[in-house]
């Protein structure tokens, strides 16, 4: 592995960095008139304070280390495939699919295979061209310190705050889903989030993305924050191009679009990328991340396969 140089302070000025972005596109929303309080609950919560229960639940953990034989060079070649991928696959190939088939089960099926094969299949592919260890990325790590305790203390925190603050449980409720319906919906909607959501961004985003920046930056803080920040912006392309007028965070102006992305989405990276960085368990994270997304999207998951 090249020797790279990394001044002192590097660290501090890479989360000083951060924070100036995430001030700045927080600041451009509130000029726009947008909605700018979301982002600071989501900095509040997703960025500071659950990062630092992470922190604490995984203290005991001792993240074995991920090989990057060439991280200048995989990290330029992930970079530039994400590129690709937000503009190509998020902005046009996910319209694609979303219009090749009508909504229902076939279309849902589409979108799982076509995200499998974007987030997972085609960077694995990436990097064993590049001849970079892939086994490492998938391991679960279930067994060592640090597993078990973020898993049901943030899962259960979590699940509250979705409870609480989404409009989940009245649009579940207003679907009057039988006892029977939920004892199969509930799990069946866990796994396939899981998968699409889950497994697809967090591989790609921190076990392929983060642990490159953490070998390029020599610091496992400035590639949480950085990671963060490209994951925020990599998601402004499909939102600006897909969206349209009623869709959450839509605007004409892609500038604040941009900012929406990295003002609200890039917190909830923090966690996820402190927690990939403290225990290397993509399993952890694929698990959490479904934790978030069950309840937002039970309803339509019953919607789409309880029909």
């Amino acid at each position: 592995m090249p020797t790279i140089t990394v001044p002192r302070g590097r660290t501090a000025a890479l989360i000083a960095a951060y924070a100036a972005c995430w001030a700045a596109a927080t600041a451009y929303l509130a000029f726009r008139g947008a909605d700018w309080s979301f982002p600071l609950i989501s900095m509040g919560v997703f960025g500071l304070a659950l990062p630092a229960l992470a922190v604490l639940l995984t203290r005991r953990a001792k993240p074995p280390p991920v090989p990057v034989p060439r991280p200048v060079l995989e990290f330029w070649a992930v970079l530039g495939f994400l590129a690709v991928y937000a503009v190509g696959f998020l902005g046009y190939g996910m319209g694609w699919a979303r219009q090749a088939l009508p909504a229902g089960p076939g279309q849902e099926s589409l979108v799982l295979g076509l995200k499998l094969a974007v987030h997972v299949g085609l960077p694995v592919l990436l990097l064993l061209a590049l001849r970079a260890p892939v086994r490492p990325l998938f391991a679960a790590h279930a067994g060592q310190a640090g597993f078990w305790p973020p898993l049901i203390v943030l899962g259960v925190i979590l699940l509250g705050l979705l409870a609480v603050v989404s409009p989940s449980l009245k649009e579940l409720s207003a679907l009057h889903p039988t006892a029977g319906l939920l004892a199969w919906a509930a799990p069946a909607a866990f796994v396939w989030l899981a998968l699409e959501a889950g497994l697809c961004e967090e591989f790609l985003y921190r076990a392929v993305l983060q642990t490159r920046l953490s070998a390029v930056l020599r610091s496992e803080a400035g590639a949480v924050v950085i990671g963060a920040l490209i994951f925020a912006l990599a998601h402004a392309p499909g939102l600006f191009l897909r969206g349209e007028p009623g869709t959450d965070g839509y605007s004409t102006d892609p500038l604040q679009v941009a900012a929406l992305t990295v003002a609200s989405l890039s917190p909830i990276a923090l966690l996820f990328g402190t927690l990939w960085a403290r225990t290397r368990s993509l399993l952890l994270v694929v698990l959490l991340h479904a934790t978030v997304d069950i309840l937002p999207n039970l309803p339509e998951f019953i919607g789409t396969w309880a029909r």
